[in-house]
C-alpha cells in the first residue's frame, strides 16, 4: 500500500460491484463468505446445543459471552500484532487454529460426550481465533484493492457477512434436525480450508519502512494513546457502546426466545437468525439512500429507536411468522448502527495504527456484547425473557440523550494523508536509537494581536502530538517576556521520535502552517532536541540536534 493515502472522502467507485473484479478480492470474498456461513452455523449449533444440555438462561447467554468475550480481551494485542507482523501469515496461522478447535469439538459432540463446561470452552477458545483475527480482516482490505475501490470493497464485505448471516442458521436448522450439532461443527471446519488455500496463494506486497519494527508492548501502548487522545474514534465507541450493552438482549437470550416459540425448535432458531440476517441485507441496500439525506448521528439514533422498538415487539408474539418480521426490521437496524459506527472509526484512523484504532473499536463492541449476554442471562433467570427484553429497550431508548454529544459526523473532512514535511533531525552518529526518554522543545514568538488563536491552536496540536506517541506534553510562557512559549513533548525513545516523522499528516501540516501566521513578523520555531542520560556514565542530558526543524 502507498505511503500517501488520499483521503477517504474523496475516493469514488465506478460501480459497487466493480472490487470483485481483483481476481485475489474475489477469491478470498467467496471463500470468506464460505467461511462465515459456516461460523453462522457453529453459532446456531453451539447455542440450541447448550439449550439441550442445560436448563439454565445463564448458560445458553453465556455461548454469546464465550464468542465475544475473548474479543474485548484480546483485540488490542491482535491489532498491535496485526500492525508489526506479516499479516498474510498471521491469518493463515489463526484460520489452521480455528480449524483445529472445529475438528475437535466435531469429535467431542460425535462420542457424545460434550458437557456444558466442554462446550463453552471449546466456544471460547473458537472466540480466541476470531478476536486475533478480526483486526486483521479489517486492514487487508487496503492491500488487495486501490485506494478508489476501498469504499465498495468495505461494502461488499459487510454485504457478504450478512449473507452468510441469512444462510448459515437456516442451513444450521436443517442439519440439526437432520443429522445433528456434530454434523454442523464439521462443515464449519471444512470451511477454513477454503480461506487457507486463498492466502497461501496470496502474493502480499509489502512496503517495507527503514525503521525497525515496533515491539509488541510498545506498539499497543502507542495503540492505546491515539484511541485516548482520539475524539472521532472515542466518539464512534461511546456511541457503539450505548447501543451495543442493550442491542445483546435479543442475540443473548433468541434461543430461549426459539425454543418457547408455539412449534418452535432449531428449525425456528435458524430462521429467527436469517431473518436478521436478511433484514441487514435489505439495510445495506437502503443504507446509501439514507446517507445521502441523514447525517451519520442521526442514522445511529432512528436505528437505535427501531431496535428498541424491535426487543419490545418480541415480548408481543410467540409465532414464527411475525416474529421473523419483527427481526429482520432488527437487522435492518442493526446494519444502520454497525455500518455507521464502522465507518466512523475506520474515517478516523491514519493507516499507520489502523488495526489498533479498529481493535479499540472492536474492544468496546464485544465487550458490551459479553457483559450485555452476561446481564440479560441473568435477569431473564431472576425476572422473565420478556422483562429482561422490555428493560433492555428502555435502556436503548435512555443511552440516546446520554450519548448524544458524541458526534460522528464531519469524520470524512479528515486528511489523513502522510504529509512527510519534517525533516529526519541530525543526530550524532553513535546514537543509540533506543535511547530515551526524548524530550523536543519548540520556541515560538507569537504576535500581541494572536495569542489566543495561537493558544487554540496548540490544544489541537497537543491532541495530534500525543496521537502520535507523546507521552507527556507541556506548553509555558516565559516569565519576563511576554508572547514567548515554548512548547515540549516526551517520546519514549528515539525511535519512536523518528515514527512521529513517518507518521505526520496533512492535517498537523495544514495546523502548523495555521500556527506561523500567528508567529511574529521575521520568527520561526526553533526546535532543539534531548536525550536522558546514559545511566552509564551519567553524562549530562545531550542536546542531539539544536537545529531549527519544521516540527
Amino acid at each position: 500500500m502507498n505511503q500517501r493515502e488520499a483521503p477517504t472522502h474523496a475516493t469514488a467507485t465506478s460501480s459497487a460491484w466493480s472490487p470483485l473484479k481483483i481476481s485475489m478480492f474475489r477469491a478470498l470474498w467467496i471463500a470468506t463468505l464460505v467461511s462465515n456461513i459456516g461460523t453462522w452455523m457453529h453459532d446456531i449449533g453451539a447455542g440450541w446445543l447448550m439449550t439441550s444440555l442445560s436448563d439454565s438462561s445463564v448458560m445458553v447467554a453465556l455461548i454469546q459471552t464465550a464468542t465475544t468475550l475473548p474479543v474485548f480481551l484480546l483485540a488490542l494485542p491482535a491489532g498491535a500484532l496485526s500492525d508489526i507482523l506479516d499479516r498474510r501469515h498471521y491469518l493463515i496461522f489463526f484460520q489452521s487454529f480455528m480449524a483445529v478447535i472445529a475438528v475437535l469439538l466435531t469429535l467431542v459432540v460425535i462420542a457424545g460426550i460434550i458437557t456444558p463446561w466442554t462446550l463453552l470452552i471449546l466456544t471460547f477458545a473458537m472466540g480466541i481465533g476470531s478476536a486475533m483475527m478480526r483486526p486483521t480482516w479489517a486492514a487487508i482490505v487496503p492491500e488487495m484493492v486501490p485506494r478508489k475501490e476501498l469504499q465498495a470493497a468495505i461494502a461488499l464485505n459487510s454485504m457478504g457477512m450478512n449473507v452468510a448471516r441469512a444462510i448459515g442458521p437456516a442451513l444450521a436448522g436443517v442439519i440439526v434436525v437432520f443429522a445433528g450439532t456434530g454434523a454442523v461443527f464439521a462443515l464449519n471446519a471444512l470451511s477454513f480450508f477454503g480461506v487457507i488455500l486463498v492466502l497461501v496463494r496470496w502474493k502480499r506486497e509489502v512496503t517495507e519502512s527503514p525503521l525497525p519494527a515496533e515491539r509488541l508492548m510498545g506498539a499497543m501502548r502507542v495503540g492505546w494513546r491515539f484511541a485516548r487522545f482520539s475524539p472521532e474514534l472515542q466518539a464512534a465507541s461511546i456511541r457503539g457502546l450505548g447501543f451495543f450493552l442493550f442491542a445483546s438482549a435479543s442475540w443473548a437470550l433468541l434461543p430461549l426466545i426459539a425454543r418457547n416459540l408455539t412449534n418452535g425448535g432449531p428449525e425456528a432458531f435458524g430462521i429467527l437468525v436469517a431473518a436478521v440476517g436478511v433484514g441487514a441485507v435489505l439495510g445495506a441496500l437502503v443504507l446509501p439512500t439514507l446517507n445521502e439525506r441523514l447525517s451519520r448521528s442521526t442514522l445511529v439514533t432512528i436505528a437505535t429507536l427501531l431496535y428498541a422498538a424491535c426487543l419490545a415487539g418480541i415480548t408481543l408474539t410467540d409465532r414464527l411468522l411475525p416474529l421473523s418480521l419483527v427481526m429482520g426490521l432488527s437487522g435492518v437496524a442493526w446494519l444502520v448502527v454497525l455500518s455507521s459506527l464502522q465507518v466512523a472509526a475506520q474515517m478516523a484512523l491514519p493507516s499507520w495504527v489502523r488495526s489498533r484504532g479498529l481493535a479499540v473499536f472492536m474492544s468496546v463492541f464485544m465487550g458490551s456484547m459479553a457483559l450485555g449476554s452476561i446481564v440479560w442471562g441473568q435477569l431473564a433467570d431472576t425476572l422473565n425473557i420478556e422483562q429482561s427484553l422490555l428493560i433492555a429497550a428502555a435502556g436503548a431508548v435512555i443511552s440516546i440523550p446520554l450519548t448524544w454529544r458524541w458526534r460522528i459526523d464531519g469524520v470524512e473532512e479528515l486528511d489523513f494523508t502522510p504529509s512527510m514535511h519534517w525533516p529526519t533531525p541530525p543526530v550524532n552518529e553513535t546514537l543509540d536509537q533506543d535511547r530515551g526518554p526524548v524530550l523536543t522543545t519548540i520556541e515560538y514568538r507569537v504576535r500581541d494581536d494572536a495569542v489566543s488563536s495561537f493558544l487554540e491552536c496548540m490544544k489541537r496540536l497537543e491532541q495530534y502530538r500525543r496521537q502520535h506517541g507523546a507521552f507527556a506534553w507541556s506548553l509555558f510562557e516565559h516569565t519576563e517576556e511576554s508572547r514567548y512559549f515554548i512548547e515540549t513533548f516526551n517520546d519514549e525513545s528515539w525511535l519512536d521520535h523518528l515514527r512521529q516523522h513517518e507518521r505526520v499528516t496533512e492535517e498537523v501540516k495544514k495546523l502548523q502552517e495555521e500556527i506561523r501566521t500567528y508567529l511574529a513578523e521575521d520568527s520561526q520555531p526553533r526546535v532543539v532536541h534531548y536525550l536522558a542520560p546514559e545511566r552509564s556514565n551519567y553524562r549530562t542530558t545531550t542536546n542531539t540536534g539544536g537545529k531549527e526543524q519544521k516540527e
